[in-house]
């Protein structure tokens, strides 16, 4: 299947800051840049840059960041689900996982997280994909936020809701293994029903759970 990447790209002027918020961008782009020290939630911040070229260098992987000069300050991932998740195991070309969002908390507070999920989803190309992300309260920045789980597991409902991101039920074990982790989902319009069905059995193993 085709996996269409229209880079996008808007400016965020807020006070004394100019932000560049773009992509899917370019492996070369996400290099010639550096990540900033506070987005070190998965791995060390090198670490992570070098992930994120990986990712965009994929025919279906796509980078959305937001950048403050050559500094990297947030971004958005998609690519397929690692292998030794369930989400792999039927072989989906049009199954697309939301992966990563993660913004520097210098700067939180800018919407910064929920514009670059809107840039990604702009000039219908991912109409053609499922896209999912699934949400475990442990990956969330409580102590930072000061948020309870309740009230992070709202924040990112709403987050997700911004692209047409609904809850979906599912039997995956880890999601289950807490209350407030949960699947989200967006079908895209072009989406062919076998598709669909496809996804719903990877979501329900046990048949009990339809």
């Amino acid at each position: 299947m085709e996996h269409i990447k229209l880079k996008q790209t808007e400016v965020l002027e807020h006070n004394h800051l100019r932000l560049v918020l773009e992509g899917p961008v370019p492996s070369q782009r996400i290099a010639a840049c550096q990540m900033h020290a506070q987005l070190d939630a998965f791995r060390r911040p090198i670490e992570q840059q070098e992930a994120l070229v990986e990712i965009a260098e994929l025919p279906e992987g796509r980078i959305i960041m937001a950048t403050d000069g050559d500094l990297i300050v947030g971004y958005v991932t998609f690519h397929y689900a690692d292998e030794y998740e369930r989400w792999s195991e039927g072989n989906m070309e049009d199954l697309i996982e939301l992966g990563a969002v993660e913004i520097a908390n210098d700067y939180r507070g800018l919407g910064l997280a929920k514009r670059l999920i809107q840039l990604a989803f702009r000039e219908s190309q991912l109409d053609n994909v499922i896209v999912f992300t699934t949400e475990y309260y442990w990956h969330w920045d409580l102590e930072s936020t000061g948020l309870s789980v309740w009230d992070y597991r709202k924040m990112m409902e709403n987050l997700m809701k911004n692209v047409d991101m609904v809850w979906f039920a599912t039997d995956d074990p880890e999601i289950c293994s807490h209350p407030a982790n949960c699947l989200m989902v967006r079908v895209g319009r072009q989406v062919p029903q076998e598709s669909v069905e496809a996804f719903d059995r990877l979501r329900f193993r046990q048949r009990f759970m339809y």
